[in-house]
């Protein structure tokens, strides 16, 4: 029986290479229609826009294949941390930064999501609230169990911490201009609390928690001596930081670029004044 999609594996973990030809069509497909989307449009390709797409593609690609999606599946709670991660911080904004305008708008358009995106977009207290319930469901032992023992649930999973990145990224990234926030200082305040103060409680307590809450991971076998424990603690710390380099660096560039133009709104003030 052909495996379509990562989930939990009954058996000892080996590095032999399984299989998941519905992963690879879903990484293919999309970067063969957004290929020749864009082909037919313009004559002039954004190549700067492509690559991100590609990659950002690539990205979910390697959060979703073996090895990393079978161990997330149903081995280590660290790697089901770092999937997540990868999907939400990385392959969302990507995916969003490499759309040009006017396929979001035809996207959005034809599946009638043209005011819920503008709605969400707008709204960083709704955006934030959606990405962050998202979060906590999808991690909830109950869920997890549920989900990640077929292969459907298991590409359910990853399709809403697709869906989760993209709302959170929304906000910030949003191929529609008029489906962001534009104040930067806003920006930055919605990613910080959105992005790093919630998430720090869940994280916390996957690290400072003395029993396992995941069964699927505890109960599985072990890899590389790590114990049930030790592995859901690693989760924690995962969580905990590798979302610090992605979110501050993004403040950090919207702090710059703001501080930029203000300066030179300050400049042209006061050369017109003269």
């Amino acid at each position: 029986m052909i495996s379509w999609w990562c989930t939990a594996l009954e058996r000892p973990w080996n590095w032999n290479w399984i299989p998941y030809p519905g992963i690879w069509l879903a990484t293919i497909v999309p970067i063969v229609i957004y290929t020749r989307s864009i082909t037919r449009h313009s004559e002039v390709i954004d190549r700067r826009k492509l690559a991100q797409f590609v990659g950002g593609m690539l990205v979910f690609w390697v959060a979703s294949d073996w090895p990393l999606g079978a161990l997330g599946a149903g081995y280590l709670a660290s790697a089901h941390m770092l999937q997540f991660l990868l999907y939400t911080l990385v392959a969302a904004p990507l995916l969003m930064m490499g759309t040009p305008e006017w396929m979001a708008r035809r996207v959005t358009g034809r599946l009638r999501l043209y005011r819920v995106t503008t709605r969400l977009g707008r709204s960083m207290v709704t955006s934030g609230i959606i990405y962050n319930l998202l979060l906590i469901v999808t991690h909830a032992p109950g869920t997890v169990e549920a989900l990640r023992t077929n292969q459907f649930g298991s590409f359910l999973m990853d399709m809403v911490w697709l869906l989760a990145g993209f709302v959170l990224w929304l906000p910030i990234l949003s191929p529609i201009p008029e489906a962001r926030v534009t104040s930067a200082p806003a920006k930055m305040i919605y990613l910080f609390v959105t992005a790093s103060i919630v998430s720090v409680i869940p994280a916390s307590f996957l690290t400072f928690t003395t029993t396992p809450i995941y069964a699927i991971y505890e109960l599985a076998p072990r890899i590389w001596g790590l114990t049930a424990r030790e592995d859901q603690q690693l989760a924690g710390i995962v969580m905990k930081l590798a979302t610090i380099p992605v979110i501050w660096t993004t403040i950090a560039v919207i702090w710059f670029r703001w501080a930029r133009s203000e300066e030179g709104t300050n400049r042209a003030a006061v050369g017109h004044a003269r």
